[in-house]
């Protein structure tokens, strides 16, 4: 699968604010290709009745998944009024962070909405197609306090390149690190990826939550145990 550019979600003025403007201003410009490709692809594959079904396929992999969704939410929130656009589909959008910037006009699709609509839908149903947890796979933060530690966690899809956008790679456990408490300042939560064992920190934004207990697959639970029996060797051997 292609390495996909990074998306920047940042606004332009955050961009200037960080030094970070060439950063903005790459992703700016891919963002802009995205959006001609996705209205070249439904040009060439919509024959007046029908959009063929591989349209919105090639375009994910050949921008990824993070850039279409974005330039798609972009799209409806800047013809939010337009009727064409499903419910379902506007209501998708808003859960897409784009941030207000004077030039989002310039990476609009621009294909009939009609159309468009059923372009959004194809993406969305190959999103669902990768099968990925998300909020109702986790425990509700009203019924419990959030501190991660010791938890496992559901890394957002979003913050994965799509060669990584798996149930198994969603999966983090939470060792130690600021980013733990929900009212600490400090953002960084280390630990390790169940599924590969990487040890690295994350911040605690990249996280959608703490998985429910009956989510957890047993190869997840085996390593879980695995972790955790390590862990307590360790804190015997340093008593010793």
């Amino acid at each position: 699968m292609a390495d996909h550019k990074s998306l920047y979600i940042y606004s332009k003025a955050e961009a200037q604010e960080h030094g970070e403007l060439e950063l903005w201003r790459e992703s700016h410009k891919e963002n802009c290709k995205c959006a001609r490709a996705i209205e070249d692809a439904i040009f060439r594959s919509f024959d007046g009745r029908t959009l063929q079904g591989g349209c919105a396929a090639e375009i994910i992999s050949q921008f990824g998944f993070n850039r279409v969704n974005f330039v798609l939410s972009n799209t409806i929130r800047e013809k939010s009024h337009d009727g064409r656009f499903s419910p379902s589909n506007k209501d998708w959008s808003r859960g897409i962070y784009v941030p207000k910037n004077d030039s989002n006009w310039a990476f609009t699709v621009e294909s009939h909405p009609a159309v468009l609509d059923g372009f959004i839908n194809l993406t969305r149903q190959a999103w669902r197609e990768l099968g990925l947890y998300d909020h109702s796979h986790c425990t509700d933060p009203k019924e419990e306090p959030q501190d991660y530690t010791g938890k496992v966690l559901v890394v957002s899809p979003h913050w994965l390149k799509d060669q990584y956008k798996t149930p198994e790679f969603q999966l983090f456990y939470a060792e130690s690190g600021f980013g733990c408490s929900p009212t600490a300042s400090g953002r960084k939560v280390f630990g390790q990826f169940l599924y590969d064992g990487e040890q690295t920190h994350l911040d605690r934004g990249d996280f959608i939550g703490i998985l429910k207990e009956e989510f957890l697959p047993e190869w997840a639970s085996a390593k879980l145990q695995e972790i955790v029996g390590q862990s307590e060797v360790s804190a015997l051997e340093q008593t010793m």
